[in-house]
């Protein structure tokens, strides 16, 4: 059973950037798909970006296309994402998830596996 740890959240100003890291243990990256999702207080959990196993497409949620970059090194057994021209309302706790199929899908109930979350706050 793979086991997911998210890094690199924090405090950042508005139209700056932040790079989150999952590390992946316990298993073999390359053998999952992999997510990123948020959750901002208040809200449901939702989907912002999905990455698959070993070619490496990507979808992105509408709010963040253009902006955050999902990538995989599976040499590393770590999944990325870039966020770039950040807003106030990126802040969240983001999670790192895993799938075990194939495929790229948008629902937190599809992934199998979830790290704790990184909190990242954008200021104003």
């Amino acid at each position: 059973q793979v086991q997911l740890a998210e890094s690199g959240g924090g405090l950042v100003q508005a139209g700056g950037s932040l790079r989150l890291s999952c590390l992946a243990s316990g298993g073999t990256l390359s053998t999952y798909t992999m997510g990123w999702f948020r959750q901002a207080p208040g809200t449901e959990r939702e989907f912002v970006a999905a990455i698959s196993r070993r070619i490496g497409n990507t979808i992105y949620a509408d709010s963040v296309k253009g902006r955050f970059t999902i990538s995989r090194d599976n040499t590393k057994n770590t999944v990325y994402l870039q966020m770039n021209s950040v807003k106030p309302e990126d802040t969240a706790v983001y999670y790192c998830a895993a799938r075990t199929g194939p495929g790229l899908f948008r629902g937190q109930y599809d992934m199998d596996y979830w790290g704790k979350g990184t909190l990242v706050t954008v200021s104003s």
